[in-house]
């Protein structure tokens, strides 16, 4: 078990804070217009990312080292905002977000559809569907 410093707990308080944020962000955004984006199922999205979507895990790196699908970027919800322009590319292409419930995922989901990205769907379920359904997932 990792020893817990004040650096760490720092750490995660800022993390939660961000994720705190672009939830509040993202609320507001579907409140102040509506965004499109699709519910898909566990099977739909790896799917999906076999016939090459971007896979985006928006959970905070601890969660993602645990476990994570193949082939999925991690990029907390409270950094998606500041790092879109990576994603322009895929602005046109489907985008599949993914996190541990389908919660933050949706978040992320309404963010990009709010930035004009056209394909984008959130994993309902999020990765405890995925594991529950037997999809392979990569570990530490």
């Amino acid at each position: 078990m990792p020893r817990l410093t004040a650096n760490n707990i720092n750490e995660k308080k800022m993390a939660i804070l961000r994720t705190l944020i672009a939830l509040v962000l993202a609320a507001f955004c579907t409140l102040a217009g509506a965004t499109s984006f699709n519910d898909i199922d566990v099977r739909q999205a790896q799917a999906m990312a076999r016939q090459g979507a971007l896979l985006l895990d928006v959970r905070e790196p601890h969660e993602y080292a645990e476990v994570r699908a193949p082939g999925s970027l991690l990029v907390p919800l409270g950094r998606l905002k500041a790092r879109l322009h990576e994603f322009r590319a895929f602005e046109n292409k489907p985008v599949v977000l993914i996190c541990r419930s389908g919660t933050r995922s949706g978040a992320a989901a309404h963010m990009l559809a709010q930035e004009g990205f056209k394909s984008v769907h959130n994993v309902q379920g999020g990765i405890l569907a995925w594991e529950k359904a037997g999809l392979p997932v990569e570990r530490r």
